[in-house]
């Protein structure tokens, strides 16, 4: 069987594409640079069985194809053969056929017999053919590695259990010292045991040299070539090495080259003229060596009939030196001078101001001192002042609150929990199917007007604002971004979502006032209840109601409940007049839509009680 390698010397393929080459030199291939073994096309025991064919040049796969052969091979293929591939054995023996066709007939045809191994219909019978088929190729798997001059394996593999191409780990032979690692030979026994065997056998003995190896590529991915039975591969770092061939390495020496005979006889040399040379350039180094000397001797005696007026001339460079960093020193220390006296004027000027600032507040303090006792009184007065105003406002919001609950009760409707009524009208809890429209307008008019007037009278900025226009009550959103509208409706619009977004609102805005006194709202969707709990709480206190403070709708509306000059001696009507004003003022602001006033563009700062805003706030 012929392959085709790839070899070290050869760039392209007969196909024009670039092969890959090693890095690593034959000869400098060594164990040192060995990084792992692997085994393909494991046959622990080959089956040897009779070809049905001659194999020729022709059928080999790796055979040269020509357009020619393949139009053949396709025509070949499109013929439809037999199922059966083993000949007919004939009954008798060979010598007796001819007198038996002579003799009768045979009863019967000889048929062929199915041998195709998978035209079992079962497909357990299949299963279990193809496991034993694998089986029988799978064994168990070790390798050691001998080298020349050392009895013992220099490395044993681990063991690769039931595998038909095993991969070892890597292995590192550097540790083995120089006498393995700088070796280039090598001895490679692999041991297997199928599954049927019981101990280890020796399958492949290896004796080669590491020059004699063929490339196979970068990895066994770029390697298209059908391997051998039982081929071993080697990874060294430029790639895959195999052994598919077993022709011994060459060595090639360099020849020597020989000297011819007649340069033994004829030697170069030199000339007469470079002689000439050469004696003349040592004639001037000598000349100049002894002037060179010479210059030395009188530089000396000059030097030493001079050594006085030397000395003098060195020792006046030093003084210099030395002269020249004193001045330099005594301009340093003068800088420092100077920026230490400015530090220390700063000082002073700074603990001359520390000093004023201390006497100042001194002063300060003890005029502090003497007013303490005063500011002290006035504190305490103040403190029960803010006490005493905190509990007249809590109790005046209590009074607002029973009148708003008066203005507008909200009761239980009976057997229907969490049902109430506001002023008479039932507002259902967010659901707004069925309804009376009308009804649900007012019911809603009226609570956004309670909660628009608890926000006021609470002093909180709700975030949804109200226009309370009772049946034509509208709410707005002034917070979400990206809404088309800002306006709606309290009241059923046809378009329905519209309406019940409203109701959302108008529900946050409740939610808020609870959360504004510490209330925990436990569904959003009760308006009323929650409503009901608000006021509840606001009007929650075992305290008196705190009366009414004289002046306070006077104040804000002069005139119109001053009593006429004629009738201004009967209390009664006094009396009469004020405690009929809320029930006025209300009846004088609904009307029979339902508005509050009748130019609804002007909001009205409601006021239910006797008292100035000034005062309630």
């Amino acid at each position: 069987m012929s392959l085709t390698v790839p070899t070290e010397g050869i760039d392209h393929d007969a196909a024009g594409n670039r092969r890959e080459r090693p890095w690593l030199f034959p000869s400098n291939r060594k164990l040192r640079h060995l990084q792992g073994i692997s085994i393909r096309n494991l046959v622990v025991n080959p089956t040897s069985r009779s070809r049905g064919k001659t194999i020729d040049d022709e059928d080999i796969p790796n055979s040269f194809q020509s357009p020619s052969k393949i139009l053949a091979q396709d025509t070949t293929r499109a013929l439809n053969h037999s199922r059966s591939f083993t000949n007919l054995k004939s009954i008798s023996a060979p010598g007796e056929s001819r007198i038996c066709e002579e003799q009768a007939p045979p009863l019967r045809q000889p048929q062929r017999r199915n041998t195709l191994p998978w035209s079992d219909p079962n497909p357990r019978a299949r299963q279990v053919k193809l496991e034993d088929i694998t089986k029988s190729r799978m064994a168990d798997t070790w390798f050691s590695v001998h080298c020349d001059k050392i009895e013992e394996p220099v490395y044993v593999s681990e063991v690769v259990k039931d595998a038909t191409n095993p991969s070892f780990r890597s292995v590192d032979l550097n540790v083995c010292g120089p006498l393995v690692s700088r070796s280039d030979s090598l001895t490679l026994k692999l041991w297997a045991k199928a599954a049927a065997m019981e101990e280890y056998v020796l399958l492949v003995e290896l004796q080669l040299h590491l020059q004699s190896l063929q490339f196979l590529g970068k990895s066994l991915d770029s390697f298209h070539q059908p391997l051998p039975l039982n081929s071993v591969l080697f990874h060294f770092p430029d790639g895959v090495y195999g052994n598919l061939t077993d022709l011994p390495p060459v060595w090639m020496p360099l020849p020597a080259k020989e000297p011819k005979s007649s340069e033994w006889n004829a030697l170069p040399t030199s000339s007469y003229d470079a002689l000439m040379r050469l004696a003349n350039l040592d004639e001037c180094i000598q000349d100049a060596l002894i002037t060179r000397e010479r210059l030395e001797a009188q530089i000396s005696s000059i030097l030493e009939r001079n050594q006085k007026a030397l000395t003098i001339t060195s020792e006046v460079s030093q003084v210099r030196d030395k002269v020249a960093l004193t001045k330099q020193a005594v301009v340093s220390e003068r800088k420092q001078l100077r920026m230490t006296s400015k530090r220390k004027e700063e000082l002073i000027a700074s603990l001359r101001a520390r000093r004023d600032a201390m006497a100042r507040g001194r002063l300060t303090q003890e005029r502090a001192r003497s007013h303490l006792p005063d500011a002290q009184e006035k504190l305490r007065s103040s403190v029960k002042l803010l006490n005493k105003d905190a509990d007249d406002s809590k109790g005046q919001i209590r009074r607002i609150s029973e009148d708003l609950l008066a203005i507008y009760p909200i009761e239980p409707i009976p057997d229907k929990p969490l049902a109430f009524t506001i002023a008479g009208i039932t507002l259902p809890n967010s659901d707004f199917t069925d309804i009376d429209r009308d009804a649900v307008a007012a019911a809603l008019g009226y609570t956004a007007h309670l909660v628009y007037l608890l926000s006021f009278y609470l002093s909180m900025s709700i975030p949804y604002p109200i226009n309370p226009y009772l049946s034509n009550s509208v709410i707005q959103d002034p917070i979400s971004v990206s809404l088309p509208q800002r306006t709606y409706p309290l009241y059923p619009v046809n378009v329905h979502y519209r309406f019940e977004y409203g109701v959302f609102l108008l529900n946050k805005n409740i939610e808020v006032l609870l959360n504004n006194q510490g209330l925990r709202v436990l569904d959003i969707r009760h308006t009323l209840p929650n409503l009901k709990y608000l006021l509840y709480i606001l009007t929650a206190g075992t305290s008196e109601i705190p009366a009414r403070k004289a002046g306070g709708v006077r104040g804000l509306l002069p005139g119109r409940l001053t009593p006429s000059m004629s009738r201004r001696g009967s209390e009664d009507s006094v009396a009469y007049s004020e405690s009929n004003l809320p029930r006025k003022m209300m009846s004088s602001m609904v009307k029979s839509n339902g508005d509050l006033a009748p130019d609804k563009g002007k909001k009205i700062i409601p006021v239910l009680n006797t008292t100035s805003a000034s005062q309630v706030a």
